[in-house]
Formats: structure tokens, sequence, C-alpha cells
């Protein structure tokens, strides 16, 4: 990797506020710190200045207005124009498996059938410092090629001569990383998670012919896009790289960038690899667009599904976006996993996954998302099954779907259904998640589905809503403060009574359900349950 010129900037302005481990000093040199420094110097301001465009967007939709389709950008909607062709190692991607980066699951994943692997720094993954440099260390291990794992009862990991691609999911643009300040102020979460593995991982990605792949989470504007290519030309050009090499993968997972997902394809289109339909976090997003109009209450968690209109109209209009301009599009992720100790819970978790995916392939997707290894076959047989020899199903234009953003809207579509059942599962899994969260797991098997995130900001999200709006069970009872307060004491105490009082994460638990309580319960909304959280990691 070549030194950064001296001319620019040094690393002499940026602090490292917590303890780098002799073992992963390597990734903090002063060239790296160096180039994250220019990119925050260069970035940065644009950043908080799109953060800022949010929060007056927000405010307009709470004072009562709505979304539409960009009146300006029209003619790029109507315009005939395709995004840069995919390399060869992005043309088929049946199934994709997403994780965190730990070394067992790095490799487990890489391993498992799968097309694509998304290392993922943010939904699935607790930011703590250590978490953060292990992770990045891990995968500069695995581009290496030299990446293993000793297991306590002595297996050991290691890769197979055939392995997914891999992909990189950096944290999203409102989140910042607290132990890099430059000149007195912190670094940009994105920034940090791009700038450093760009920096370590693109020459020997080049040595084995690989390119930088990436996930982008979290975007609510096409110029949100826009930054994410100027920062990818930026690092282009500084590490020697021809233009196009890095490739992303943009998630619509945000209400306001399904309605300009044609926007952000062509502000990315010489580094785009697709779009995802990235369902949970929409699901989040839709409720949190619209948190002031009780009109959108949702119902019970459980019977959000992809199969309610207003969802079938983002997947539909996802598929036909992306291949009208020569895009894949993948599908969502799968949530169901697998419990090996219950064979009818498996079954019927296996039956879920089959029937989602064959959706997703009949609809047109070119791929999909699952979360565990044993899911990857079950996807797999269903999109083969569609795709047959073709790497792809990019010629289905999808000729036949119209969308309307009164579409994207009918949130009345998937009916208004709250029970006590759908509030003590949402504090539950809460609190439950947040407890492995705290205690820095981000991805969590809760109840026979994989709960990150993502998934958890539903549960928070639609207590707040439900709270906030005053929603009716069915046997009449209002949702209020001393209903949630009472169920959530009830559920906190059955997850303590499942563990010993000397299990690690019991003495979490209080502490878990304080910071649920704070997001799901104060107001105004908490605009994501990490910003308060983060402050809570070492």
């Amino acid at each position: 990797m070549p030194e950064t010129p001296p001319s620019l900037t040094s690393a002499s302005a940026v602090e490292i506020t917590a303890p780098v481990p002799p073992a992963l000093a390597h990734l903090m040199t002063a060239p790296a710190l160096a180039f994250l420094a220019d990119l925050h110097r260069q970035f940065d301001g644009t950043r908080h200045s799109l953060l800022a465009r949010r929060a007056e967007a927000q405010a307009a939709l709470d004072a009562g207005g709505s979304l539409d389709f960009l009146s300006e950008t029209r003619a790029l909607r109507e315009g005939d124009w395709r995004v840069a062709e995919a390399p060869p190692d992005l043309r088929n991607r049946r199934v994709e498996i997403t994780g965190p980066t730990d070394a067992k699951m790095l490799i487990n994943a890489l391993n498992s059938g799968a097309s694509s692997f998304m290392a993922d720094f943010e939904d699935a993954n607790t930011p703590s410092w250590l978490n953060m440099l292990e992770g990045q260390n891990n995968l500069l291990q695995t581009n290496q090629g030299t990446i293993s794992f000793e297991a306590a009862d002595g297996r050991a990991y290691r890769l197979s001569e055939k392995v997914a691609t891999l992909f990189v999911r950096p944290r999203g643009w409102h989140l910042s990383e607290k132990h890099v300040l430059v000149e007195g102020h912190r670094v940009s979460a994105s920034l940090f998670d791009f700038g450093t593995y760009v920096f370590h991982n693109a020459a020997p990605l080049a040595d084995h012919g690989k390119r930088p792949y990436f996930y982008l989470p979290k975007m609510q504007h096409h110029l949100e896009a826009r930054l994410w290519n100027e920062v990818f030309d930026f690092a282009e050009s500084r590490l020697g790289l021809a233009r196009g090499t890095i490739r992303a993968t943009v998630l619509i997972e945000t209400l306001p960038a399904a309605l300009q997902m044609e926007e952000i394809l062509y502000e990315l289109r010489e580094h785009s690899g697709g779009l995802n339909a990235g369902r949970w976090d929409y699901i989040f997003s839709a409720i949190k667009t619209f948190q002031a109009r009780p009109d959108s209450v949702l119902p019970d968690r459980q019977k959000v599904t992809m199969t309610v209109p207003f969802l079938r109209s983002y997947t539909d209009l996802l598929v036909k976006t992306c291949h009208r301009h020569g895009a894949h599009a993948i599908g969502g992720m799968a949530a169901f996993i697998p419990n090996r100790r219950d064979p009818e819970v498996t079954e019927r978790s296996l039956a879920a996954v089959r029937t989602d995916k064959r959706r997703e392939a009949d609809d047109g997707f070119d791929g999909t998302w699952v979360a565990h290894p044993d899911l990857v076959a079950v996807a797999m047989q269903e999109f083969d099954g569609v795709l047959g020899d073709r790497d792809n199903q990019l010629e289905r234009t999808r000729d036949d779907v119209s969308v309307t953003a009164a579409d994207l809207l009918d949130f009345q579509s998937a009916g208004h259904d709250v029970s006590e059942a759908g509030l003590r599962y949402n504090l539950s899994v809460g609190i439950r998640y947040l407890t492995s969260w705290l205690s820095g797991t981000g991805a969590a098997a809760i109840f026979n589905l994989m709960e990150d995130m993502a998934t958890a900001e539903i549960s928070r999200s639609q207590v707040w809503q439900w709270l906030h709006h005053g929603a009716h069970l069915g046997d009449g009872r209002v949702v209020d403060d001393a209903l949630v307060d009472r169920l959530e004491e009830e559920e906190a105490a059955r997850f303590l009574a499942e563990l010993t009082p000397a299990h690690p994460a019991a003495k979490l638990v209080p502490e878990a359900r304080r910071l649920f309580h704070q997001v799901a319960c104060s107001s105004p909304f908490v605009e994501f349950m990490t910003l308060p959280g983060y402050e809570l990691l070492d």
C-alpha cells in the first residue's frame, strides 16, 4: 500500500482515545490514520449537511407533509441509462449470507456454499472499539488467505479452496467513531470503516484478482449516494485504483430512499452493484418516517409480512428499477433460523424460508439473503429452480409493475390489529437483544429468529408508536405507560429467570431494560437505538 505523500496530511492531528492492542497496531499506522484524516477533512462537512437535511425533512413530515417521487429528477427516471456492467464475480449472486465479522463466523459463512458473504460492521455488530479493530483484522487476514480459528473444543476452522465473494457493510452516515478524533472531532463511522478496510485490503484483494465490494446502509436521499460516490472516487485516486474498481450495493431500507431508487442507482452508476430490499430496516423506517401520523400505526410485528400490499409494492418497484438500468436486485433477509434441538421448529422455519425465497425468485430478484449457513441450500434450491443455468434474470424488466407513491405509503393495507401478545413480544425481544448487544454480540438467536439491530428497531418503534398514539388492544385496553411498564417488568423478570445468577448476561439485563425503555417510551422519537447505546460501550 502506498505511503501518504508528505504534502498531504499526516497522522499528527489524529487522536486515538482508546488503547490499540499490539496485535492490532498494524491497522492504525501513520499512513492509515493520515488517509482517514484526509477522508474526514474532505467529506465530513458534506455529511453533516446531509444529516441536517434529514432533520429538516423529518420536521416537515411531522408538520403534516408527505413523500412523493421527486419532480426535479423526472427526466432522470425516464432516461435510458445503465449502470456499469458487473464484474465476473458479481454476476451470480443468487444466495448471499450475512453476519458479524468474528473469525468463526467469517470462515463458516465464506465456506457455506453461498454466492457472497456480507461481513457486517453495522446491524449485526456491537461497535465496541475492540470489535471494530478485530473485525478489520479478520477481514484483512481473510483477504490475505491466512485467517483461521481454533475453538475451545479443539476444532480448527480454515477457509475452503472455494469461498463466497466478500462484501463489507460499514456503519451508516448518522454514526460516528468516538475512539478516533481528527482535530478534536469524531470521525464518521462510515468513513472509518470504509477507509480502514479499503486502505489495508485494496492491495491483497488485487493480488488475488479481486476488488473491494461494499453494502451501503440507511441512506435517505440520492445526495447521500452521491457523497459515497465521491468517497469512492477519492479512494481510488489516492490508492492507485482504476475508476470503478470499488463496487457497492445499496440497501433500500428507508422509506424516503424507496422513492429515489433510480436517482441512487444513477449517482453510483460507475460503482454500482445494484440494490437490496433491506426489509427489516424498511419497516422500521416506515414507522419512524410517519411517526406523527396515527393512521400509520402498524399491527403486531408478526403480521407485517412481505405479502402485505405496501411492502409488495416496494419490492416489485425495486426489481423493476434495477433491471431497467442493468443492475442486480437482491432480495431481503430470511430471519428464520433452524433449531437443531427441535426438528419441528426447524421444519417450520425451512418451510417459511422456502416460501419467501420462491416468491422473491418468481418476482424477478437475482438473489437473496439468509442469516444462517443451514439456510443457504434451501434458498439456493428455490433460486436454482427459477434461474436454471442463468447467472441472473436481468432480462425480466417487470413492465407489468406500476407503483405510485400512494402504493408505497398504503400502511392501511397491513391492518391495525395490536395484541397484548404482540406487545409482550416486542418488549421481550428488545430487552433480550439489547442484553446481547451490550455484551458484545450484535446478532442473537431469539425465539427461533435471528435478531439484529434492524429487527430490534422494529420492536422498539412499534412500542413507541402504539404508546404515543394510544393503540387499542383487541380487548379494548389502551396501550399506555402503566401497561407498558408492567409488561416490561414481567418480561425482564421472565428473561432473568431463564439465566443463572452467574450468567454473564444477567448483570446487563437491567441496563438493557433501561436503554430499551428510553428509546421505546421517551419523546421525541430517538432516531436510532445505536445513538444512545453506543455511548454505553467501551
